[in-house]
Protein backbone atom coordinates (compact mmCIF):
# COMPACT_ATOMS: atom_id res chain seq x y z
CA UNK A 1 0.00 0.00 0.00
CA UNK A 2 3.26 2.02 1.01
CA UNK A 3 4.67 1.82 -2.22
CA UNK A 4 1.48 2.16 -4.39
CA UNK A 5 0.66 5.43 -3.18
CA UNK A 6 4.33 6.75 -2.93
CA UNK A 7 4.35 5.91 -7.18
CA UNK A 8 1.12 7.50 -7.66
CA UNK A 9 2.46 10.88 -5.74
CA UNK A 10 5.79 10.58 -7.97
CA UNK A 11 3.85 10.31 -11.03
CA UNK A 12 1.18 13.00 -10.63
CA UNK A 13 2.39 15.82 -7.73
CA UNK A 14 4.26 18.63 -9.70
CA UNK A 15 5.28 19.52 -6.21
CA UNK A 16 7.17 16.72 -5.50
CA UNK A 17 8.52 16.38 -9.03
CA UNK A 18 10.21 20.18 -8.14
CA UNK A 19 11.49 18.61 -5.43
CA UNK A 20 13.30 15.50 -6.85
CA UNK A 21 14.87 16.98 -9.44
CA UNK A 22 17.75 18.64 -7.30
CA UNK A 23 17.81 15.22 -5.74
CA UNK A 24 18.56 13.53 -8.84
CA UNK A 25 20.95 16.18 -10.04
CA UNK A 26 22.83 15.94 -7.13
CA UNK A 27 23.29 12.00 -7.85
CA UNK A 28 24.51 13.18 -11.40
CA UNK A 29 27.55 14.87 -10.70
CA UNK A 30 28.28 12.69 -8.66
CA UNK A 31 29.06 10.46 -11.44
CA UNK A 32 31.39 13.88 -13.02
CA UNK A 33 35.04 14.21 -12.69
CA UNK A 34 35.77 16.81 -11.22
CA UNK A 35 37.87 18.05 -14.13
CA UNK A 36 35.21 19.02 -16.36
CA UNK A 37 34.57 22.42 -14.71
CA UNK A 38 32.55 24.21 -17.45
CA UNK A 39 30.45 20.86 -17.85
CA UNK A 40 29.18 20.87 -14.36
CA UNK A 41 28.56 24.60 -14.12
CA UNK A 42 26.50 24.62 -17.41
CA UNK A 43 24.62 21.04 -15.93
CA UNK A 44 23.79 22.97 -12.32
CA UNK A 45 22.74 26.11 -13.87
CA UNK A 46 20.00 24.15 -15.97
CA UNK A 47 19.14 22.30 -13.60
CA UNK A 48 18.26 25.21 -11.44
CA UNK A 49 16.78 26.78 -14.41
CA UNK A 50 14.49 24.14 -14.51
CA UNK A 51 13.24 24.05 -10.63
CA UNK A 52 12.73 27.89 -11.27
CA UNK A 53 10.78 27.52 -14.18
CA UNK A 54 8.56 24.65 -12.87
CA UNK A 55 8.15 26.87 -9.81
CA UNK A 56 6.81 29.53 -12.43
CA UNK A 57 4.50 26.77 -13.79
CA UNK A 58 2.76 25.85 -10.46
CA UNK A 59 2.21 29.89 -10.40
CA UNK A 60 0.58 29.73 -13.38
CA UNK A 61 -1.75 26.91 -12.44
CA UNK A 62 -2.20 28.32 -9.05
CA UNK A 63 -5.92 29.31 -8.36
CA UNK A 64 -5.86 31.97 -6.02
CA UNK A 65 -9.63 32.28 -4.88
CA UNK A 66 -9.14 29.83 -2.64
CA UNK A 67 -7.61 29.09 0.70
CA UNK A 68 -7.15 25.54 0.63
CA UNK A 69 -3.81 23.74 -0.17
CA UNK A 70 -3.14 22.75 -3.44
CA UNK A 71 -1.16 20.22 -5.24
CA UNK A 72 -1.54 18.53 -2.18
CA UNK A 73 -0.78 15.22 -1.35
CA UNK A 74 0.09 12.61 1.51
CA UNK A 75 1.19 9.51 2.54
CA UNK A 76 1.74 7.76 5.74
CA UNK A 77 5.50 7.14 6.39
CA UNK A 78 5.23 4.86 9.13
CA UNK A 79 2.87 2.62 10.35
CA UNK A 80 4.00 2.43 13.92
CA UNK A 81 3.49 6.43 14.26
CA UNK A 82 0.89 8.37 13.09
CA UNK A 83 3.90 10.69 10.60
CA UNK A 84 2.21 11.92 7.01
CA UNK A 85 4.89 12.88 4.55
CA UNK A 86 1.44 15.83 3.37
CA UNK A 87 2.66 18.66 1.22
CA UNK A 88 1.02 21.41 -0.48
CA UNK A 89 1.03 25.00 -1.47
CA UNK A 90 -1.27 28.09 -0.36
CA UNK A 91 -0.62 31.68 -1.46
CA UNK A 92 1.53 32.15 1.59
CA UNK A 93 3.90 29.68 1.01
CA UNK A 94 3.72 29.81 -3.28
CA UNK A 95 6.05 32.78 -3.51
CA UNK A 96 8.25 32.07 -0.91
CA UNK A 97 8.72 28.72 -3.04
CA UNK A 98 9.54 31.00 -6.29
CA UNK A 99 11.80 33.10 -4.15
CA UNK A 100 14.00 30.28 -3.43
CA UNK A 101 13.91 28.84 -6.26
CA UNK A 102 15.10 32.32 -7.92
CA UNK A 103 18.16 33.28 -5.38
CA UNK A 104 19.44 29.94 -5.95
CA UNK A 105 19.61 30.08 -9.74
CA UNK A 106 20.92 33.59 -9.25
CA UNK A 107 23.45 32.32 -7.08
CA UNK A 108 24.90 29.50 -9.24
CA UNK A 109 25.08 32.92 -12.03
CA UNK A 110 27.14 34.74 -9.21
CA UNK A 111 29.36 31.87 -8.42
CA UNK A 112 30.40 31.75 -11.88
CA UNK A 113 33.70 32.75 -11.85
CA UNK A 114 34.63 33.03 -8.33
CA UNK A 115 34.57 29.62 -7.08
CA UNK A 116 38.16 28.23 -7.63
CA UNK A 117 38.30 24.75 -5.47
CA UNK A 118 35.97 22.48 -4.94
CA UNK A 119 33.73 23.03 -7.34
CA UNK A 120 31.86 20.30 -7.39
CA UNK A 121 31.34 20.46 -3.85
CA UNK A 122 29.89 23.63 -3.92
CA UNK A 123 27.51 23.64 -6.17
CA UNK A 124 25.94 20.23 -4.10
CA UNK A 125 25.60 22.29 -1.66
CA UNK A 126 23.25 24.31 -3.46
CA UNK A 127 21.80 22.12 -5.03
CA UNK A 128 20.64 20.29 -1.93
CA UNK A 129 19.46 24.09 -0.58
CA UNK A 130 17.64 24.46 -3.35
CA UNK A 131 16.30 20.48 -2.59
CA UNK A 132 15.36 21.63 1.45
CA UNK A 133 13.71 25.00 0.91
CA UNK A 134 10.98 23.67 -1.75
CA UNK A 135 10.29 21.10 1.56
CA UNK A 136 10.63 23.77 4.00
CA UNK A 137 7.93 25.63 2.10
CA UNK A 138 5.63 23.04 0.94
CA UNK A 139 5.75 20.08 3.53
CA UNK A 140 2.26 20.25 5.83
CA UNK A 141 3.77 18.38 8.85
CA UNK A 142 5.47 20.57 11.94
CA UNK A 143 8.08 17.98 12.52
CA UNK A 144 9.14 17.18 8.72
CA UNK A 145 9.27 20.86 9.03
CA UNK A 146 11.70 21.33 11.67
CA UNK A 147 13.91 18.60 9.93
CA UNK A 148 14.12 20.66 6.63
CA UNK A 149 14.37 23.12 8.45
CA UNK A 150 17.79 22.58 10.26
CA UNK A 151 19.04 20.43 6.81
CA UNK A 152 19.15 24.09 5.71
CA UNK A 153 21.99 24.33 8.41
CA UNK A 154 23.89 21.85 7.02
CA UNK A 155 24.97 23.24 3.39
CA UNK A 156 25.00 26.73 4.75
CA UNK A 157 28.12 25.51 7.62
CA UNK A 158 29.85 24.04 4.80
CA UNK A 159 29.41 27.12 2.37
CA UNK A 160 30.68 29.63 4.78
CA UNK A 161 33.18 27.76 6.08
CA UNK A 162 34.65 26.25 3.37
CA UNK A 163 33.86 28.84 0.81
CA UNK A 164 34.52 31.85 2.81
CA UNK A 165 36.18 35.32 2.22
CA UNK A 166 38.50 35.72 5.27
CA UNK A 167 40.50 34.11 8.11
CA UNK A 168 37.41 33.70 10.33
CA UNK A 169 35.05 32.17 8.46
CA UNK A 170 35.23 29.04 10.37
CA UNK A 171 34.79 31.17 13.50
CA UNK A 172 31.71 32.42 11.72
CA UNK A 173 30.24 29.14 10.08
CA UNK A 174 30.98 27.35 14.35
CA UNK A 175 28.63 30.40 15.73
CA UNK A 176 25.80 30.30 12.66
CA UNK A 177 25.46 26.79 13.10
CA UNK A 178 24.81 26.48 17.00
CA UNK A 179 23.07 29.82 17.35
CA UNK A 180 20.18 28.55 15.00
CA UNK A 181 20.67 24.62 16.30
CA UNK A 182 20.39 25.60 20.18
CA UNK A 183 17.31 27.95 19.54
CA UNK A 184 15.80 25.46 17.12
CA UNK A 185 15.90 22.76 20.42
CA UNK A 186 12.87 24.44 21.82
CA UNK A 187 11.13 23.73 19.01
CA UNK A 188 11.59 20.61 18.64
CA UNK A 189 10.82 20.03 22.04
CA UNK A 190 7.59 21.79 21.70
CA UNK A 191 6.60 19.41 19.15
CA UNK A 192 7.44 16.32 20.84
CA UNK A 193 5.12 17.95 23.41
CA UNK A 194 2.48 18.68 20.54
CA UNK A 195 2.54 14.73 19.42
CA UNK A 196 1.94 13.70 22.91
CA UNK A 197 -1.00 15.23 23.68
CA UNK A 198 -2.45 15.27 20.11
CA UNK A 199 -1.15 11.63 18.46
CA UNK A 200 -0.37 14.24 15.55
CA UNK A 201 2.09 16.74 14.02
CA UNK A 202 -0.27 16.95 10.81
CA UNK A 203 -0.32 21.04 10.56
CA UNK A 204 -4.32 20.84 9.16
CA UNK A 205 -5.39 18.78 12.23
CA UNK A 206 -3.38 21.10 14.64
CA UNK A 207 -4.91 24.36 13.01
CA UNK A 208 -8.41 23.02 14.58
CA UNK A 209 -6.91 21.44 17.72
CA UNK A 210 -7.96 23.97 20.76
CA UNK A 211 -4.87 24.07 23.51
CA UNK A 212 -5.52 25.65 27.19
CA UNK A 213 -4.09 28.88 27.16
CA UNK A 214 -1.16 27.57 29.60
CA UNK A 215 -0.61 24.84 26.98
CA UNK A 216 -0.36 27.59 24.16
CA UNK A 217 1.83 30.03 26.09
CA UNK A 218 4.15 27.67 27.03
CA UNK A 219 4.88 26.24 23.31
CA UNK A 220 4.75 29.51 22.10
CA UNK A 221 7.91 30.32 23.76
CA UNK A 222 9.04 26.94 22.68
CA UNK A 223 8.33 27.97 19.07
CA UNK A 224 9.64 31.69 19.37
CA UNK A 225 13.06 30.63 20.11
CA UNK A 226 13.81 28.37 17.07
CA UNK A 227 12.11 31.20 14.98
CA UNK A 228 14.00 34.18 16.52
CA UNK A 229 16.75 33.41 16.24
CA UNK A 230 16.68 32.90 12.44
CA UNK A 231 14.71 36.47 11.94
CA UNK A 232 17.12 36.91 13.80
CA UNK A 233 15.44 39.50 16.49
CA UNK A 234 17.29 41.46 18.79
CA UNK A 235 18.74 39.98 20.90
CA UNK A 236 19.36 37.09 18.60
CA UNK A 237 21.04 38.56 16.22
CA UNK A 238 24.62 38.36 16.98
CA UNK A 239 25.58 35.07 14.41
CA UNK A 240 24.13 37.31 11.61
CA UNK A 241 26.73 40.37 10.61
CA UNK A 242 29.52 37.77 11.72
CA UNK A 243 28.61 35.05 8.99
CA UNK A 244 27.18 37.90 6.35
CA UNK A 245 30.93 39.32 6.80
CA UNK A 246 32.57 35.47 6.18
CA UNK A 247 30.53 34.06 4.01
CA UNK A 248 30.68 34.31 -0.23
CA UNK A 249 28.54 36.52 -1.61
CA UNK A 250 26.31 33.97 -3.24
CA UNK A 251 26.49 32.46 0.56
CA UNK A 252 25.31 35.99 1.75
CA UNK A 253 22.44 35.95 -1.07
CA UNK A 254 21.05 33.02 0.50
CA UNK A 255 20.95 34.36 4.07
CA UNK A 256 19.52 37.59 3.63
CA UNK A 257 16.98 36.40 0.74
CA UNK A 258 16.21 33.14 1.92
CA UNK A 259 16.95 32.39 5.55
CA UNK A 260 15.97 35.23 7.35
CA UNK A 261 12.86 34.60 5.19
CA UNK A 262 12.14 30.94 7.77
CA UNK A 263 11.80 32.50 11.06
CA UNK A 264 8.76 34.89 9.26
CA UNK A 265 7.47 32.27 7.53
CA UNK A 266 6.90 29.93 10.58
CA UNK A 267 5.08 32.59 12.58
CA UNK A 268 2.64 32.66 9.80
CA UNK A 269 2.17 29.10 9.48
CA UNK A 270 2.52 27.57 13.06
CA UNK A 271 2.66 30.35 15.49
CA UNK A 272 -0.20 32.27 14.92
CA UNK A 273 -2.79 29.76 13.47
CA UNK A 274 -1.90 26.98 16.04
CA UNK A 275 -1.63 29.34 19.03
CA UNK A 276 -4.10 32.10 18.17
CA UNK A 277 -4.17 33.18 22.28
CA UNK A 278 -0.60 33.32 23.11
CA UNK A 279 0.18 35.18 19.88
CA UNK A 280 -2.33 37.97 21.10
CA UNK A 281 -0.96 37.75 24.42
CA UNK A 282 2.84 38.15 23.25
CA UNK A 283 1.84 40.75 20.51
CA UNK A 284 3.24 44.00 22.71
CA UNK A 285 6.42 41.95 23.76
CA UNK A 286 7.05 41.50 19.66
CA UNK A 287 6.42 44.80 19.05
CA UNK A 288 9.23 45.85 21.88
CA UNK A 289 11.81 43.60 20.32
CA UNK A 290 10.92 45.16 16.92
CA UNK A 291 10.84 48.52 18.00
CA UNK A 292 14.52 48.01 19.39
CA UNK A 293 15.22 46.05 16.25
CA UNK A 294 14.51 48.57 13.81
CA UNK A 295 16.55 51.77 16.00
CA UNK A 296 19.11 49.59 17.42
CA UNK A 297 19.72 48.15 13.87
CA UNK A 298 19.75 51.63 12.12
CA UNK A 299 21.71 53.54 14.04
CA UNK A 300 24.12 50.24 14.42
CA UNK A 301 24.15 50.45 10.47
CA UNK A 302 25.92 53.66 10.49
CA UNK A 303 29.01 53.17 12.46
CA UNK A 304 29.59 50.40 10.26
CA UNK A 305 32.34 50.35 8.06
CA UNK A 306 32.45 46.79 6.57
CA UNK A 307 30.11 47.00 3.41
CA UNK A 308 28.73 43.52 3.99
CA UNK A 309 28.33 44.44 7.96
CA UNK A 310 26.18 48.09 6.76
CA UNK A 311 23.75 45.57 4.54
CA UNK A 312 23.29 42.84 7.32
CA UNK A 313 22.85 45.12 10.19
CA UNK A 314 19.97 46.87 7.96
CA UNK A 315 18.48 43.66 7.35
CA UNK A 316 17.71 43.43 11.08
CA UNK A 317 15.78 46.74 11.30
CA UNK A 318 13.89 46.15 7.75
CA UNK A 319 13.05 42.31 9.75
CA UNK A 320 11.90 44.34 12.61
CA UNK A 321 8.59 45.73 10.03
CA UNK A 322 8.33 42.45 9.37
CA UNK A 323 7.01 41.17 12.74
CA UNK A 324 5.55 43.98 13.30
CA UNK A 325 3.21 43.17 10.33
CA UNK A 326 2.73 39.91 11.02
CA UNK A 327 1.84 40.28 15.22
CA UNK A 328 -0.47 43.64 13.94
CA UNK A 329 -2.64 40.82 13.46
CA UNK A 330 -4.47 42.15 10.87
CA UNK A 331 -4.88 41.18 7.09
CA UNK A 332 -3.18 44.32 5.73
CA UNK A 333 -0.69 43.69 8.31
CA UNK A 334 -0.06 40.05 7.11
CA UNK A 335 -0.23 40.65 3.32
CA UNK A 336 2.28 43.80 4.00
CA UNK A 337 4.47 41.61 5.98
CA UNK A 338 4.96 38.60 3.24
CA UNK A 339 5.45 41.47 0.42
CA UNK A 340 8.48 43.34 2.68
CA UNK A 341 10.08 39.49 3.35
CA UNK A 342 9.54 38.69 -0.65
CA UNK A 343 10.93 42.44 -1.68
CA UNK A 344 13.79 42.43 0.68
CA UNK A 345 14.50 38.95 -0.47
CA UNK A 346 15.56 40.76 -4.06
CA UNK A 347 16.47 43.88 -2.59
CA UNK A 348 19.23 42.57 -0.24
CA UNK A 349 20.31 39.66 -2.41
CA UNK A 350 20.79 43.03 -5.52
CA UNK A 351 23.27 44.76 -2.45
CA UNK A 352 25.02 42.00 -1.38
CA UNK A 353 25.77 40.97 -4.83
CA UNK A 354 27.10 45.07 -5.72
CA UNK A 355 29.25 44.29 -2.48
CA UNK A 356 30.58 41.16 -4.07
CA UNK A 357 31.07 43.04 -7.81
CA UNK A 358 33.34 45.39 -5.61
CA UNK A 359 35.23 43.15 -3.75
CA UNK A 360 35.87 40.41 -6.50
CA UNK A 361 37.92 43.32 -8.04
CA UNK A 362 39.43 44.71 -5.28
CA UNK A 363 39.45 42.45 -2.30
CA UNK A 364 38.67 44.34 0.22
CA UNK A 365 34.95 45.79 1.51
CA UNK A 366 36.03 48.56 4.05
CA UNK A 367 34.26 51.46 3.06
CA UNK A 368 37.12 54.35 3.34
CA UNK A 369 38.83 52.85 0.21
CA UNK A 370 35.99 53.53 -2.47
CA UNK A 371 34.69 56.65 -3.33
CA UNK A 372 34.15 58.26 -6.69
CA UNK A 373 33.01 54.63 -8.52
CA UNK A 374 30.44 57.03 -10.79
CA UNK A 375 33.48 57.96 -13.14
CA UNK A 376 34.84 54.54 -13.43
CA UNK A 377 32.31 52.79 -13.53
CA UNK A 378 28.85 54.10 -14.67
CA UNK A 379 26.29 51.32 -14.79
CA UNK A 380 27.65 49.75 -11.92
CA UNK A 381 27.03 53.38 -10.04
CA UNK A 382 23.11 53.55 -11.57
CA UNK A 383 21.70 49.93 -10.09
CA UNK A 384 23.92 50.58 -7.08
CA UNK A 385 21.55 53.95 -6.78
CA UNK A 386 18.23 51.90 -7.96
CA UNK A 387 18.72 49.18 -5.05
CA UNK A 388 19.68 51.65 -2.50
CA UNK A 389 16.30 53.46 -3.35
CA UNK A 390 14.52 50.47 -2.81
CA UNK A 391 15.90 49.88 0.30
CA UNK A 392 14.63 52.85 1.27
CA UNK A 393 10.78 51.39 0.64
CA UNK A 394 11.06 54.69 -2.61
CA UNK A 395 7.64 54.21 -4.56
CA UNK A 396 7.33 52.13 -7.04
CA UNK A 397 10.23 49.87 -5.64
CA UNK A 398 8.74 46.44 -3.90
CA UNK A 399 9.32 47.69 -0.54
CA UNK A 400 7.49 50.59 -0.24
CA UNK A 401 4.14 48.81 -1.06
CA UNK A 402 5.25 46.34 1.97
CA UNK A 403 6.08 49.17 4.56
CA UNK A 404 3.00 50.75 3.59
CA UNK A 405 1.15 48.21 4.51
CA UNK A 406 2.42 47.66 7.33
CA UNK A 407 1.96 51.18 8.57
CA UNK A 408 -1.60 51.13 7.88
CA UNK A 409 -2.02 48.44 9.89
CA UNK A 410 -0.12 49.89 13.03
CA UNK A 411 -2.10 52.94 12.93
CA UNK A 412 -5.65 51.48 13.70
CA UNK A 413 -3.24 49.83 16.56
CA UNK A 414 -1.35 52.71 18.25
CA UNK A 415 -0.15 56.21 17.12
CA UNK A 416 2.12 56.41 18.99
CA UNK A 417 3.81 53.12 17.94
CA UNK A 418 3.30 53.88 14.32
CA UNK A 419 5.32 57.23 15.01
CA UNK A 420 8.33 55.24 16.69
CA UNK A 421 7.81 52.81 14.05
CA UNK A 422 8.46 55.47 11.11
CA UNK A 423 11.55 56.46 12.70
CA UNK A 424 12.88 53.50 10.95
CA UNK A 425 12.33 54.85 7.93
CA UNK A 426 14.27 58.12 8.66
CA UNK A 427 17.29 56.09 9.64
CA UNK A 428 17.24 53.99 6.96
CA UNK A 429 17.21 57.04 4.47
CA UNK A 430 20.32 58.16 6.81
CA UNK A 431 22.65 55.41 6.20
CA UNK A 432 21.23 54.04 2.49
CA UNK A 433 21.89 57.71 1.05
CA UNK A 434 24.94 58.45 3.09
CA UNK A 435 26.69 54.86 1.90
CA UNK A 436 25.75 55.47 -1.68
CA UNK A 437 26.97 59.33 -1.71
CA UNK A 438 30.18 57.90 -0.12
CA UNK A 439 30.61 54.77 -2.48
CA UNK A 440 29.62 56.35 -5.59
CA UNK A 441 30.37 60.22 -5.69
CA UNK A 442 33.64 61.83 -4.24
CA UNK A 443 37.33 62.32 -5.54
CA UNK A 444 38.58 58.54 -6.88
CA UNK A 445 41.20 57.44 -4.40
CA UNK A 446 43.52 55.92 -6.89
CA UNK A 447 46.34 55.95 -4.19
CA UNK A 448 44.52 52.46 -3.23
CA UNK A 449 43.04 51.04 -6.60
CA UNK A 450 44.21 51.94 -9.96
CA UNK A 451 42.38 49.13 -12.30
CA UNK A 452 39.15 49.43 -12.63
CA UNK A 453 36.28 47.58 -14.45
CA UNK A 454 32.56 48.01 -14.98
CA UNK A 455 30.11 45.24 -14.87
CA UNK A 456 30.68 42.34 -17.09
CA UNK A 457 27.56 40.99 -18.94
CA UNK A 458 26.88 38.35 -16.73
CA UNK A 459 26.86 40.96 -14.07
CA UNK A 460 24.36 42.82 -15.89
CA UNK A 461 22.30 40.11 -16.52
CA UNK A 462 21.86 39.56 -12.68
CA UNK A 463 21.55 43.21 -11.78
CA UNK A 464 18.94 43.49 -14.67
CA UNK A 465 16.73 40.22 -13.55
CA UNK A 466 16.52 41.93 -9.48
CA UNK A 467 15.77 44.98 -11.08
CA UNK A 468 12.65 44.31 -13.18
CA UNK A 469 11.51 42.18 -10.33
CA UNK A 470 11.49 44.72 -7.72
CA UNK A 471 10.38 47.42 -9.80
CA UNK A 472 7.33 44.52 -11.03
CA UNK A 473 6.37 44.02 -7.41
CA UNK A 474 6.23 47.88 -6.97
CA UNK A 475 4.18 48.98 -9.91
CA UNK A 476 1.94 45.80 -9.85
CA UNK A 477 1.24 44.60 -6.24
CA UNK A 478 -1.89 43.68 -6.73
CA UNK A 479 -0.98 40.77 -8.70
CA UNK A 480 0.50 39.03 -5.61
CA UNK A 481 -1.29 40.33 -2.71
CA UNK A 482 -4.23 38.36 -4.68
CA UNK A 483 -2.63 35.76 -4.63
CA UNK A 484 -1.76 35.38 -0.54
CA UNK A 485 -5.29 37.35 -0.13
CA UNK A 486 -7.39 34.23 0.97
CA UNK A 487 -4.90 32.48 2.49
CA UNK A 488 -4.22 35.78 4.78
CA UNK A 489 -7.95 35.60 5.36
CA UNK A 490 -7.88 32.08 6.26
CA UNK A 491 -5.31 32.73 8.71
CA UNK A 492 -6.71 36.35 10.20
CA UNK A 493 -10.18 33.70 10.71
CA UNK A 494 -8.18 31.24 12.81
CA UNK A 495 -6.93 34.20 14.73
CA UNK A 496 -10.21 35.53 15.94
CA UNK A 497 -11.66 31.63 16.58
Amino acid sequence: MFSSVFKLSIFFNPLIWLSLIPLAAIVILFLIPQKFVTPIKIFTLTVTCVVFLGSLLLWINFFNYTSFFQFSDSFQLTSHFNFYYSVGLDGISLFFLILSTFLIMICILISWNSVTFLLKEYLICFLFLDFCLIQVFSVLDIFLFYIFFESVLIPMFLIIGIWGSRERKVRASVQFFLYTLIGSFFMLTAIIFIYSITGSTDLTILWFTEFSHFHQVILWIAFFFGLAVKIPMIPFHIWLPEAHAEAPTSGSVILAGILLKLGGFGFLRFSLPIFPYASMYFAPFIFILSLIAIIYGSLTTLRQIDLKKIIAYSSISHMGFVTLGIFSLSTIGLEGSIILMLSHGFVSSAMFFCVGVLYDRHKTRILKYYSGLTQVMPLFSVFFLFFSLANISFPTTSSFIGELLILSSLLNISFFLTFFTSFGIIFSVSYTIWLNNRLNFGSLKIQYFDNFQDVSRREFFIMLLLAFVILWIGIYPTLFINEINFSVLNLVEHLSI
